[in-house]
């Protein structure tokens, strides 16, 4: 997009075993199938251009787009701000100013 990239990109995963995955470069039997995805994975967090964060599972926001929902639960999501999933600066992410 032609923006340096300061920092690395905050990536919040749900699940605890892909960010073990990602930091380790010792792929195990169990763990072969996913063994592209985790490449580029590990590339970007090796290379410190995206940082993997722990999210509980109820505070995905991504859900709502991956997931069927019942409807309460639907518009809990829907009626959430970004700002209460995610407690970071945006004004930290990036400096758009150039």
């Amino acid at each position: 997009m032609g923006a340096p990239q300061l920092s690395p990109t905050p990536l919040w995963c749900d699940n605890n075993s892909t960010i073990q995955i990602a930091h380790n470069d010792v792929f195990h039997e169990r763990t072969k199938h996913i063994e592209i995805d985790c490449h580029f994975t590990r590339q970007h967090v090796v290379r410190n251009t995206i940082q993997l964060h722990p999210i509980s599972t109820l505070d995905q926001p991504a859900d709502i787009f991956t997931k069927a929902h019942l409807p309460g639960r639907f518009r809990e999501l829907r009626d959430r701000d970004i700002d209460d999933f995610i407690p970071i600066d945006r004004d930290k992410l990036c400096d758009l100013s150039i």
